[in-house]
């Protein structure tokens, strides 16, 4: 997994429950990278995992939780670190049904040996979207907190269900319309 994932995530720690906090999680986890990430480093999503389950106990709040508030807390970075894919697309339909064949071609350019999820189009049309989404790490939460994110960037409102394929997150059906007015979040 790519440092920037864990730069920013102890970033956002920091931010939301203090530099103890992040302390605290870097010497429960027992992290073979002693918690010294760079950006641009790549490390072992094992570590991710201890450091989320680790704040999710000092914090008392569901990792589900956790990831999902990462997944809100990242799309700022991808804003403010990558805002010329977010101008190449008009809309939040068009720009996740690119994610596959466009933005993750983009990722692995400037993040060679990123390993992301794999994103497969059921359905599209331009008010509805169904997309499988493939992953070991079943961060299923993060990507559905980016796509919210992304409705919200384009000032469109939208609904957003889940369907656990396989129960461990592993595989999940994101079923996502358009909601036409002003911005709201369902």
């Amino acid at each position: 997994m790519k440092g920037i994932v864990f730069t920013e995530f102890l970033d956002m720690v920091e931010k939301k429950f203090g530099i103890e906090v992040v302390d605290h999680i870097i010497n429960e986890s027992k992290l073979q990278s002693d918690g010294v990430y760079t950006s641009v480093g790549t490390y072992d999503f094992v570590e991710m995992q201890s450091l989320l389950i680790n704040l999710s106990k000092k914090v008392d709040i569901p990792l589900d939780g956790l990831i999902y508030n990462y997944g809100l807390y990242f799309f700022n970075v991808l804003t403010s670190v990558h805002p010329g894919i977010f101008a190449l697309y008009k809309d939040p339909i068009e720009l996740l049904s690119s994610i596959e064949n466009h933005i993750h071609v983009q990722v692995r350019k400037l993040y060679p040996g990123a390993e992301l999820p794999t994103f497969k189009i059921e359905k599209k049309n331009e008010d509805h979207l169904e997309i499988l989404y493939f992953s070991e790490r079943a961060m299923y939460m993060f990507a559905k907190a980016l796509m919210e994110k992304t409705f919200e960037h384009y000032d469109q409102g939208s609904e957003i269900r889940l369907e656990k394929i396989e129960d461990d997150g592993t595989k999940v059906r994101f079923v996502i319309s358009k909601k036409h007015g002003a911005y709201q979040q369902n």
